[in-house]
């Protein structure tokens, strides 16, 4: 079970790779500006999480249209995150919890999955711009996706 809606989003500061080196990316900068979708995943360079995110990136216009920020996050090192992002084509920052604070904080990590610890949950959390959770949903199921439509009809 994910963080519950209409909590306070907590707070983190997370790694971005991006072509000029590693940046820090706070959540709470979006706030009082944008509305923010979180979209942890488990695995960089897995076929399902590919497909996840390539889905994501083919829709990006419409979250932008929403006056939304997107962000991956992932337990995976930042650098395996850029060229995840990169073979993929993302244009969408993918983060690094390598220290797995965010993905606790938000309820949504494994204490193992696939003989793995500290593994995302496949999760969806939307976050208005007053920084107030108002979607959130996480599956055990390491193939399920999050209900995309249901994210972008709680950012209307």
């Amino acid at each position: 079970m994910a963080i519950a809606t209409g909590s306070k989003a907590p707070d983190f500061t997370l790694i971005h790779k991006n072509d000029s080196g590693l940046s820090d990316v706070t959540l709470s900068d979006n706030f009082g500006k944008t509305a923010t979708v979180l979209i942890f995943f488990p695995f960089a360079f897995s076929g399902p999480c590919e497909k996840e995110l390539c889905s994501i990136r083919d829709s990006i216009s419409e979250y932008k249209n929403l006056d939304a920020q997107v962000y991956g996050i992932s337990t995976d090192f930042p650098f395996a995150l850029a060229a995840f992002a990169s073979s993929l084509n993302v244009d969408f920052p993918l983060l690094s919890d390598c220290n797995k604070e965010a993905s606790a904080s938000y309820e949504v990590l494994f204490e193992e999955a696939l003989g793995m610890k500290g593994v995302a949950k496949r999760s969806a959390v939307v976050i208005s711009k007053d920084g107030e959770v108002i979607y959130s949903e996480s599956s055990e199921d390491l193939g399920q996706w999050p209900d995309f439509d249901a994210i972008k009809a709680a950012l209307v």
